[in-house]
């Protein structure tokens, strides 16, 4: 651990990540000492003189423990990059989504700190539970995950609460519902629904929908997202050994999602909106898909003082700008390093 009024050391793995870029840029900001881990390139700030770039690949023997050697708190943001659906089928995400998180455990379990446990704060996802209920979620529902993606992404957090019980480590596990938008913090794109539409938008495509619009979604933008991990490492006593929801408590309809995309898209570009309809979905369309997933983020707020601060149109009028710019990012953008 660090020497008294010394800046914790930070270690961000999947750091060069979609959200893992934009926190990397957050923490920039911040009194803190920062390493940031990834497998790939990661973007960083220029003004970020003093970040510690390491390039790895975490599931190969012994690439972890200099990863987050010393590290007073890792934020552990690492998952295999194709996601829910690749997790279905390729033998290789177990080894990501838990596996890391078992090494993580055993590296910190080797360690004997002279002071409190590291911090250690997960991302989660609000589907662990499965198919969601009909009312706000609160993280008091019972887990019953649907996809072999979930089940391992509970693995994983199940992990991380059984080495806070033993002492090994503070962890933080934070179930996170859909994360969107760009920002000018990372050129990293984000490749969910909302920037597909906006994109659709700009080409002057239609935007289609699988239902009739009246769907919820609990959206974040990722900027939010990104403060969501910083507010959590802040205050671990009250959060360690739990898992907690992270959301505006917003609650949009996608119908009302998609309409703010096409007139968001006509402010900028001087073009009539697109129109939004309504199209038969296709055959092995997910059940999820037709089911509203809604989030009461008061527990969380209430033990960390995080909340979401971006409006709908604000982070879709930011991630349209970001399109248009074609980098997605300002003259602040990060630059790349290896």
């Amino acid at each position: 651990m660090t020497a008294a009024g010394d800046a914790p050391l930070v270690t961000v793995l999947g750091a060069s990540g979609y959200l893992g870029s934009v926190l990397t840029a957050r923490l920039a900001a911040q009194p803190v000492r920062l390493r940031a881990v990834a497998r790939r390139p990661t973007p960083v700030p220029r003004h970020a003189a003093a970040i510690e770039v390491h390039t790895a690949d975490l599931t190969a023997p012994g690439a972890l423990a200099p990863a987050v050697a010393d590290a007073d708190i890792v934020l552990h943001l690492g998952k295999h990059s194709g996601g829910w659906r690749d997790a279905e089928r390729d033998p290789d995400s177990e080894r990501i989504n838990v596996g890391v998180m078992r090494d993580l455990v055993t590296v910190l379990r080797a360690r004997r700190p002279a002071g409190p446990p590291p911090v250690v704060v997960f991302a989660a996802t609000t589907s662990q539970i499965g198919l969601p209920p009909d009312h706000p979620m609160d993280g008091s529902e019972p887990d019953r995950p649907e996809t072999a993606y979930d089940q391992q992404k509970l693995a994983a957090e199940q992990l991380l609460k059984t080495a806070t019980t033993e002492g090994v480590l503070r962890g933080i596990s934070l179930r996170l519902p859909t994360v969107f938008g760009r920002s000018p913090l990372s050129p990293v794109p984000d490749q969910g629904v909302v920037s597909t539409m906006v994109r659709r938008a700009l080409a002057g495509q239609p935007l289609t929908m699988w239902h009739d619009g009246t769907v919820k979604r609990d959206l974040v933008y990722v900027e939010d997202a990104a403060d969501a991990f910083t507010a959590a490492m802040r205050h671990p006593t009250g959060l360690a050994g739990r898992h907690w929801l992270v959301g505006t408590g917003r609650h949009d309809t996608l119908g009302e999602v998609f309409r703010t995309v096409a007139d968001a898209v006509a402010a900028r570009t001087g073009r009539p909106p697109v129109p939004v309809t309504s199209v038969q979905p296709p055959q092995d369309a997910p059940v999820i898909d037709f089911l509203s997933t809604t989030v009461n983020p008061a527990p969380f707020r209430t033990a960390s003082g995080w909340s979401a601060r971006t409006g709908l149109r604000d982070a879709v009028d930011r991630t349209v700008a970001a399109l248009l710019d074609g980098s997605g990012a300002t003259g602040k953008e990060p630059s790349v390093r290896t």
